[in-house]
């Protein structure tokens, strides 16, 4: 049975990578040695373009077998994995072909290790965190889930934090309404009292002025008698 043509492709990627690996160690040498390295270095750089467009293809590939269910889940995941780990040779390279880094040996056999060995070391990767230095891309994957299995632990407190508050904001707004009826009633029968006040004292100012009335009427009817009274005594 013949191989799979994305392995095949990722092999024959791997195998440029290598090759350019080679070659950079070999413009090094010239250099160190006075030659020059001049045709290599446009070698170079085109085989560099060819990875990245290679690696570009398999990552294409692998989208379009993951999306049509192809593949099964696990493999997609594992050729992810490749793929990643061509990518971070791809950069390390170009970083080594710049001289921004030091090469490494292009012998070494982890060059052409498959990226989703369990817990063997990428030497290729640049400035890797502490916390992930030396474990394979699964160990990593199950890292970053626990990390997002914190947070969202986190978020589920922060969310039933927020519920609770939420009832009691409600609770307390079931309270206030309460509170403004009492407040409605107390108003209104003010109201009412200041109502029955002001009759009240309109009454009393009118018996007032009746009673007034009254005293003036005895006071004359009594100066009439006595001036009667005056008249009719006999001198």
């Amino acid at each position: 049975m013949s191989q799979d043509p994305w392995l095949q492709n990722y092999d024959a990627t791997c195998r440029l990578a290598q090759e350019i690996a080679e070659n950079i160690h070999e413009r090094n040498r010239q250099q160190r040695t006075g030659g020059n390295p001049a045709k290599i270095n446009m070698t170079l750089r085109a085989s560099l373009q060819k990875l990245k467009q290679n690696i570009g293809q398999l990552r294409e590939s692998l989208l379009r077998a993951s999306s049509s269910r192809r593949i099964m889940q696990s493999e997609a995941d594992r050729r992810q994995n490749l793929v990643d780990d061509l990518v971070t040779r791809d950069k390390q390279l170009n970083a080594t072909f710049k001289g921004e880094v030091t090469e490494s040996d292009p012998s070494r056999s982890t060059l052409m290790a498959g990226a989703g060995v369990r817990g063997t070391a990428n030497p290729w990767l640049i400035d890797e965190p502490e916390e992930t230095r030396g474990l394979g891309f699964g160990e990593i994957k199950q890292q970053q889930q626990r990390i997002i299995e914190v947070q969202d632990a986190g978020l589920e407190a922060l969310a039933n934090v927020i519920g609770r508050q939420k009832l009691m904001g409600q609770e307390i707004g079931k309270e206030l309404d309460e509170q403004n009826e009492i407040i409605d009633d107390l108003a209104h029968l003010v109201d009412k009292t200041d109502d029955r006040v002001r009759g009240e004292t309109r009454r009393v100012k009118l018996v007032e002025t009746k009673s007034a009335s009254c005293g003036m009427q005895v006071v004359i009817v009594l100066l009439l008698i006595a001036i009667v009274v005056i008249a009719a005594w006999p001198t």
